[in-house]
């Protein structure tokens, strides 16, 4: 692969969208501080939920998984029109659309607003935008002219801080310097070309199917987030699971040897905070299935808060999904069936 290459299949610019994630993370920051948050305080708040689809909800997932041993309620992401039943006034739901526009989110906000929950939005403007000038619910405008997915390093911040401000959880400023450093590290080694750990990872995994798998918890989202970028940049399949909840019905799947196993690729996302008793089962696995798969990849969170670990592997999918397309000669820009299937519903 050369950088011929990357001009050639990437006339959109999605090298330099993931290439400046870290630029994304300082500033999506900076949005957040700056904006009103009137009416907004964790006094008395029993949930909070986060509405959005697509790239616009998986900064939801990683904002639950980030929190889940600090945050006293529940952080819930719904992914569709309609919200659970005990959302009501003492619930924040927060609209996350990068567009503004998401027809389900616009849907579970109008719901919200009936039920009289706290409301917040994190959009680049469209309609939740200008509903919460109407109605007067604060909001974090976003830089816009983005794919969803490509604007992560935004949404995400946006949302973390948000919650800090309101006073429910707190991260140490040293958690925020490492990521932001480690995200520059990281992002000026993955944009090269040579002694690139991103492009080889993406070279075994291409012509295969790749099977993302981790541990439940803190890098569910981070897998699932691996999954989806694999779709939508290299306009592949991808599936996953998480221990230890595969030990139980998956791994049976490979049980007795087929053809199709040759065709699998697993990359197996660690973290040194994973249970010990899920490190033992990752082991096990491996030795028993993994000479089945055509690959199997371990690929180890680094670093010293889970702020860091979470988003160097973020980036990381992010790249490898990127030189997907690059090696399958295709932009990753573009999503012409979601573009379809969104001009059929609205015909």
């Amino acid at each position: 692969m050369t950088d011929a290459d990357l001009r050639r299949y990437d006339p959109s610019g999605m090298y330099d969208a993931i290439r400046t994630f870290a630029e994304q993370w300082r500033t999506g920051r900076e949005r957040a501080l700056q904006a009103s948050l009137d009416g907004l305080h964790a006094e008395h708040l029993s949930a909070i939920v986060v509405v959005g689809m697509g790239g616009s909800a998986i900064g939801g997932d990683l904002l639950r998984t980030l929190t889940a041993d600090v945050s006293p309620v529940p952080i819930v992401v719904v992914r569709n029109y309609r919200l659970p039943a005990w959302v009501g006034p003492q619930t924040l739901v927060i609209a996350s659309s990068y567009s503004g526009n998401t027809e389900e989110t616009l849907s579970a906000l109008g719901e919200a607003r009936e039920r009289g929950a706290m409301l917040a939005g994190v959009t680049s403007g469209g309609e939740v935008q200008q509903q919460a000038e109407t109605f007067g619910f604060p909001y974090v405008t976003l830089p816009g002219g983005m794919q969803p997915r490509a604007a992560l390093g935004y949404s995400l911040t946006a949302l973390l801080t948000l919650v800090e401000r309101i006073g429910l959880v707190t991260l140490p400023p040293a958690a925020w310097r490492e990521a932001q450093e480690a995200l520059e590290r990281q992002s000026a080694a993955l944009s090269q070309l040579d002694d690139n750990r991103a492009l080889t990872l993406a070279q075994e995994l291409k012509d295969t199917l790749p099977f993302i798998y981790a541990g439940a918890g803190r890098l569910e989202a981070v897998a699932l987030r691996w999954q989806t970028q694999i779709h939508e940049n290299a306009k592949m399949l991808a599936t996953g699971n998480l221990f230890p909840e595969l030990n139980h019905n998956e791994i049976m799947g490979w049980e007795q040897p087929a053809p199709v196993h040759e065709q699998v690729s697993v990359v197996l996302l660690r973290d040194p905070a994973d249970h010990p008793q899920v490190k033992r089962r990752m082991d096990v696995t491996r030795d028993l299935i993994g000479h089945r798969a055509a690959h199997w990849v371990e690929v180890p969170a680094e670093g010293q808060h889970p702020l860091a670990r979470v988003l160097g592997l973020i980036n990381l999918g992010d790249w490898v999904s990127f030189y997907l397309a690059m090696l399958r000669g295709i932009d990753p820009t573009p999503v012409d069936l979601i573009g379809r299937l969104k001009a059929t519903l609205a015909a």
